[in-house]
Order: structure tokens, then sequence, then C-alpha cells
């Protein structure tokens, strides 16, 4: 009984993990190029309390008893399969992703992070303008280097293809390359990606190294769409059905407690 009490209580922590996932989804709902994430469990140790073997009369028993200790959290995965919803706007350097790319931003300690938010905006100082995040973080084309214009360039003469490659539109209205493009990477396993907070992501052992579109002949190049914006991947109606689920769970849990506990109560009330 004591066992189960402590399986019980391994449940309810997993299922306030779930819980806490669910919320966080829920959260980020309008977030852009946000990420659907999912709580992934995995069985505690076995006891064995009967080995597999033969009993008194020599009869082979091949089942043997073995008694789970509960449950754990074993990862917290980020979906990656399918993309948000595209969605017009109204900014004038707004990108959505169509692919399984990632913009290249340069983060405040040198280091290239990576995000699928893709509202930029214009950051303009002493040394020209700079195709930013909203953060101010600059974003960095194709050979990792920062986009950036001169302050006397006519920003809305500025055209961009569906594979991020940049144009200027002279007065003929005819588009010039300026041979600079958004820089895209993929990843061989995204869901392995270091979350740094502010939708920004790091590269790791899990995710591998970043492959750069344009320059690996073997990845299929992500459509980035000017003027549009990728939706959160959550679905409201999936969270909330899978909280309902959740909270069943832990309920259950909490009542495998308390009949362990009424068992426990009546085994210490037992006299001789």
């Amino acid at each position: 009984m004591m066992r189960s009490l402590w399986t019980a209580a391994s449940g309810m922590k997993a299922q306030q993990t779930s819980l806490d996932t669910i919320s966080n989804n829920l959260a980020n709902i309008n977030t852009t190029g946000y990420k659907k994430e999912t709580t992934a469990f995995q069985s505690l140790l076995y006891q064995t309390i009967q080995e597999r073997t033969n009993d008194t009369n020599g009869v082979v028993k091949p089942i043997g008893a073995q008694v789970g200790l509960g449950v754990k959290v074993a990862a917290i995965t980020t979906s990656y399969n399918g993309d948000g919803e595209l969605t017009a706007s109204e900014g004038d350097f707004d990108f959505g992703i169509n692919g399984e790319g990632f913009f290249m931003v340069e983060m405040p300690d040198g280091s290239t992070g990576y995000t699928r938010n893709g509202h930029f905006i214009l950051a303009v100082d002493t040394a020209g303008m700079t195709l930013s995040t909203a953060d101010g973080y600059a974003i960095l084309d194709t050979n990792g280097n920062r986009i950036t214009f001169a302050n006397d360039l006519d920003a809305s003469r500025l055209y961009f293809d569906n594979y991020g490659n940049i144009y200027y539109k002279g007065d003929d209205n005819n588009p010039v390359p300026l041979n600079i493009s958004i820089g895209m990477t993929q990843f061989n396993n995204p869901s392995g990606l270091d979350k740094l907070g502010g939708s920004y992501l790091g590269a790791s052992l899990a995710s591998g190294e970043p492959r750069v579109e344009g320059l690996d002949p073997n990845l299929k190049r992500s459509i980035v769409k000017h003027g549009y914006l990728e939706n959160s991947s959550v679905q409201a109606v999936d969270e909330m059905v899978d909280m309902i689920v959740t909270q069943r769970a832990y309920e259950m849990n909490s009542k495998a407690i308390q009949a362990s506990d009424e068992m426990l109560q009546q085994a210490n009330n037992l006299r001789s």
C-alpha cells in the first residue's frame, strides 16, 4: 500500500507537468510562429515480486510478477510537423514561412539564434538601416552577415521574392537584385533545438548543425511570404480536450492515494 501511495503521487506530478505544458500552449495561442508542445511520459522502475521459475511441484511458471513504481516525464517535445496558417499583415517587413526553415538572428552575445517569428522592422542608426527583430536583433543573410541598407535608400522600393531574395525597384519600377537573401536554415531534428525564450531557439547537439538553404543543394527551400505572418499551430479545441483528459488522470491518481490511505487506516485499526 505504501508503494501505491508513491506510485500515484508520481502520476499526479507527471499530470501537473502536462497541465503546465497545455497552459503554455494556450498562453501562446496568438504568438507568431509558436509551435505546439506535447508532454511525453515514461514508466519508472519495476519491482520484481516473483521471478520466472518453477513452482514447488516443478511446474514451469513462464510469467513472473513485476509491479511498476510509477511514471515520469520523459520529454516535452515541440511539433514542427505542419506550418501554422499564414495571415496577411500590415507590417512592411513581415514574413511568414511555408516550409521547414528558420530565420537566422544575431543574438546579443554574437551567437546565431533561430526563429519562426517573422515580424521584422528596419532599425536605423549611423551605420544604416538594419533588418531586425522587434527586440532589435539583426537578421542575417545566407552568408551570416547583417542585412543592412544605406540610410538614403528608399525602403518602400525594396522588393522580396518568395525565397527571401532582396531587390530594389528603380524609377522604371523594374526590380534590380541586391545580391542579398534573407538567411534560412533547417535542422535534421528541430525538436532538439534549445529554447532561449522570446521565440528564439539555439542549435544543440540534439538538433544537429544548421543547414543553410540555398547553400545545401539537398534541402527543399522554404517559401518566404512577404506581408504575411505565421500563426501559432496551437488549436484551442485540442488543448481543451487534452486539459480535460489531464484533469481526469490527475483526479484518478488522487483517488488512488485516498484509497491507499483508507486501506492503511483499516490495517492500523486492526486489533488482536
